[in-house]
């Protein structure tokens, strides 16, 4: 990782509810300049509700986010990929990409049209992918426009709603290895929602843990998956969890 200790993103006493029901309480998390964080949970934890209140597509009832030391609006500094990308069926992958840059920062569509080809092809897409709807797409390369869409302000900080959902083994692993080579190359912060256990493994620096309406803990995958926890020892532990760290293991062992 090429980061120091400096955290980006800052929340504390975070509180969210939904008329009765109380999502997060109390909440408190760090996360590290250049790191790629996975945070993970049982269902119900809230883990898309604590992605959109720092990225500020939700306002919580209590508690502070701050951006890279400021509460001001960092709109421009973050990039999002939702989970099922979300991009605009009407619009070509090209289009896709290049609205953020005409609609935030006013450029001319044809300049806006460069940029997003360089980004649709930094997310690894072929050239002629930038002329298909999203319908034309598969699974896999709706990801990676939505990962160009996501990377067309040149964000500080990208925020994923399980980017590797619904994606086959082969797909999962070329976008985790696509997002650690994005992360150096631009020295982005990644907060990374995720189910993926491979992903944990070979993607993330360190994982937080949504329990209990907070963060349980925040550490490296070791660390975590040591912790006394029932919900932490049969995900780490269970068979998918022993495949992803034996599977790490051999990779290791072959280089």
């Amino acid at each position: 990782m090429s980061s120091s200790e400096t955290s980006v993103i800052t929340v504390r006493g975070l509180e969210n509810r939904f008329g009765t029901h109380v999502v997060h309480q109390n909440l408190d998390l760090d996360v590290r300049r250049g790191e790629i964080l996975g945070v993970v949970g049982g269902s119900g934890a809230g883990k898309s509700v604590l992605l959109r209140s720092i990225a500020g597509l939700h306002q919580p009832n209590a508690g502070t986010v701050s951006l890279i030391g400021k509460s001001a609006d960092m709109e421009p500094r973050i990039g999002v990929l939702f989970q099922r990308g979300a991009l605009y069926s009407s619009l070509t992958v090209e289009e896709n990409v290049a609205l953020p840059l005409i609609e935030t920062i006013g450029l001319s569509r044809a300049d806006a049209n460069d940029i997003a080809r360089v980004k649709i092809a930094l997310a690894g897409l072929p050239e002629h992918a930038a002329q298909l709807l999203p319908s034309d797409l598969s699974g896999g390369m709706v990801k990676r426009a939505a990962l160009a869409r996501a990377l067309a302000l040149d964000p500080d900080i990208l925020f994923l709603d399980e980017p590797t959902a619904g994606l086959d083994p082969i797909g999962a692993a070329a976008f985790d290895r696509l997002l650690v080579t994005v992360r150096d190359a631009f020295d982005l912060t990644v907060f990374l929602i995720t189910h993926d256990l491979d992903t944990l493994y070979t993607a993330c620096d360190r994982v937080a843990v949504l329990s209990q309406k907070r963060v349980l803990v925040n550490d490296t995958l070791d660390v975590v998956a040591a912790v006394d926890d029932a919900w932490i020892q049969e995900y780490f532990h269970g068979p998918r969890g022993r495949a992803a760290a034996a599977a790490v293991a051999a990779n290791e062992r072959g280089n």
